[in-house]
């Protein structure tokens, strides 16, 4: 069972992360500000901290300056700051990932997991070289018991959807998959009113996580139908 500490100074937010995760399996507990929050972690072992960038006492950014001064406990940054030059301050000062608020449980759910499973694998944990059923394309790979997927040996973290759809283009190489048939295997979707711009939306989100700068995009549009990974 993982064990996370949530550093958040907004209760109901910080209680209701704190169930969901308990929910899921995981050992959580909550300190409400930044130095409470600190010397929980310098004191204790914690497989994860969520950490609100603005908290009472220490900020966000100070807790993560210091608890990389002696652990390399694994940070994700809560910020109501969707601004670049904050996300990129608090990864430089040593947060691991970052989510913005307002957030979808389901997103930091899946941004834990991935966090986790790429502990597991840079810290030769057995049990996450356990044998996978894999499917791969070109230089990436994804590991479907573990939900986990690769380019070489970095770990990309996608939500849930966005998993699912770059799953179902893998195991469809070659095939043109039209938006409307997309929505109805990822999404679950079989009603026409649904809009099917939601598709685009997604393969953009997975664009700018999985594709390269310089190369080809490892998604193709077909115009007027749909998307397709071609070998």
């Amino acid at each position: 069972m993982a064990k996370i500490l949530i550093i958040e100074d907004e209760e109901n937010l910080a209680n209701f992360v704190s169930l969901e995760l308990q929910h899921e399996g995981y050992d959580t507990e909550i300190q409400n500000n930044g130095r409470t929050g600190l010397e929980e972690v310098l004191n204790n072992n914690w497989d994860a901290i969520l950490l609100d960038l603005m908290l009472p006492e220490l900020n966000g950014l100070e807790v993560t300056r210091r608890i990389r001064q002696m652990k390399n406990t694994p940070i994700i940054m809560i910020t109501a700051r969707d601004d670049i030059m904050d996300r990129v301050s608090g990864l430089d000062h040593g947060a691991d990932d970052y989510i913005v608020k307002p957030f979808a449980i389901e997103e930091l759910l899946a941004r834990l997991r991935a966090l986790l499973r790429r502990i597991d694998i840079e810290s030769g944990d057995k049990k996450a070289n356990k044998q996978q059923t894999t499917v791969d394309y070109r230089d990436i790979i994804v590991e479907k018991e573990n939900r986990l997927v690769r380019r070489r040996n970095e770990v990309i973290n996608l939500t849930k959807r966005e998993y699912e759809l770059l799953l179902t283009l893998m195991e469809n190489v070659n095939t043109v998959l039209e938006r409307e048939k997309l929505l109805e295997m990822v999404w679950g979707y079989e009603n026409n009113n649904i809009e099917t711009n939601v598709v685009d939306v997604y393969v953009r989100y997975l664009r700018n996580k999985i594709d390269l700068p310089g190369e080809d995009s490892y998604i193709q549009t077909v115009r007027g139908l749909g998307y397709v990974m071609r070998t």
